[in-house]
């Protein structure tokens, strides 16, 4: 059993209409393009695939391309630059800190999720103005993600957009990990807080998760996408992306939003949500210390020990289970843990069967660490949404 991939939706399939219209197309465009999008690269299905996201995430426009980790690294320099400010959260992902640090504008960091510490980092940036100069910037990027892969946790957004609107700061959201698996439509995180999506400035996110392929967008103004589509290497300089690829996430993509007539990706993210409360509840009430939200499809269960990690991984696998397990540099040094994602794919048996497999592990490693009563989860918590 796989509980360590970010299959979060169960699209990354060998069968289903997903892989069927995907062989389709490899007979029709072939495997690859071989030019980058402003040369000859750019397909018709590059444009329907640009136009759904922008019908999906709800916003004017979007533009893909073909890596995930590109998304964010090489379209930032195209958004800040000298004499712009990034406020970051501490345990953003290592393309957000490599974009970042590509832009040259000066990085400050604030506790992770705490809006407090933000919004007095917002407070000092608008008040004293750049170094030396106090010149006011000329942006303040405020940089978050929607679910933490590490912690498990939600992005507080409704108070990040808050700030924003307060200091007059623009919101980068990083959806790489919420976008599909979060919210009654599967529209991220932006759709799990009922939030104007227009209200976001740059909404980012990939399609090696929820839609098991590869790639990712940026969503946003028409003025955004044409901006970056002039500016942005990962746009210019990178080949377009495969049509294959683009097809797995046109074809995921509609049976989300039920363009496929059917009510099928509606049952994939109402099975992840009921599989995602199910399997925290059951943990918590285990002993177990967890980490994150209650919604969110990343499940770290913290083994602490340094010396645990390896043999956690080597007995759960013995054992038929295959998960991650983390350490330093990844997570402070008496903060390992093993981290569980969840899959619209896991039956309800096979959850128990995962649950039995760490009671096992966890006796032998003696993993129960808490003594407290579990949060105040109701079984209503996990019936499913009709």
């Amino acid at each position: 059993m796989n509980f360590g991939s970010y299959n979060y939706l169960g699209f990354a399939e060998n069968s289903g209409p997903c892989a069927d219209s995907v062989q389709d197309v490899v007979q029709k465009y072939g495997v690859g393009v071989c030019a980058s999008r402003q040369e000859m690269g750019y397909m018709d299905i590059h444009k329907e695939l640009d136009e759904l996201v922008a019908e999906y995430l709800g916003v004017e426009a979007a533009m893909t391309v073909p890596m995930g980790f590109a998304t964010n690294s090489l379209n930032m320099p195209a958004l800040v630059s000298k004499g712009s400010l990034i406020l970051s959260d501490e345990l953003n992902h290592a393309s957000l800190i490599l974009g970042s640090r590509l832009t040259g504008a000066v990085i400050r960091t604030f506790k992770h999720n705490d809006m407090v510490d933000l919004e007095k980092k917002l407070r000092e940036a608008v008040c004293e103005g750049q170094p030396r100069t106090h010149r006011p910037w000329k942006k303040i990027l405020i940089v978050v993600e929607g679910v933490y892969s590490m912690e498990g946790s939600i992005v507080r957004l409704p108070e990040v957009v808050r700030l924003k609107e307060k200091y007059k700061a623009y919101i980068y959201l990083d959806e790489a990990h919420s976008i599909g698996a979060m919210g009654s439509r599967g529209r991220g995180v932006v759709d799990y807080f009922g939030i104007d999506p227009r209200s976001i400035d740059i909404l980012m996110g990939t399609f090696t998760k929820s839609f098991g392929s590869a790639g990712g967008y940026i969503g946003g103004s028409k003025r955004l996408i044409n901006h970056l589509k002039a500016h942005a290497h990962s746009f210019i300089y990178s080949t377009a992306m495969s049509p294959p690829v683009a097809q797995q996430i046109i074809s995921s993509m509609r049976i989300i939003m039920g363009k496929d007539g059917t009510q099928e990706g509606m049952r994939r993210v109402r099975q992840l949500a009921w599989n995602t409360r199910y399997f925290r509840k059951r943990l918590h009430e285990r002993g177990y210390i967890i980490y994150g939200n209650k919604d969110s499809p990343v499940v770290p269960l913290l083994l602490y020990m340094p010396s645990k990690v390896a043999m956690f991984s080597r007995e759960t696998l013995r054992r038929g289970m295959a998960t991650v397990v983390v350490g330093f540099p990844a997570t402070p040094l008496i903060e390992t843990r093993a981290r569980f994602c969840l899959s619209a794919s896991h039956t309800k048996e096979m959850l128990d069967e995962a649950l039995k497999i760490i009671d096992d592990v966890g006796d032998l490693l003696r993993l129960r660490y808490s003594s407290l009563p579990p949060p105040d989860f109701t079984e209503a918590d996990i019936q499913l949404i009709e």
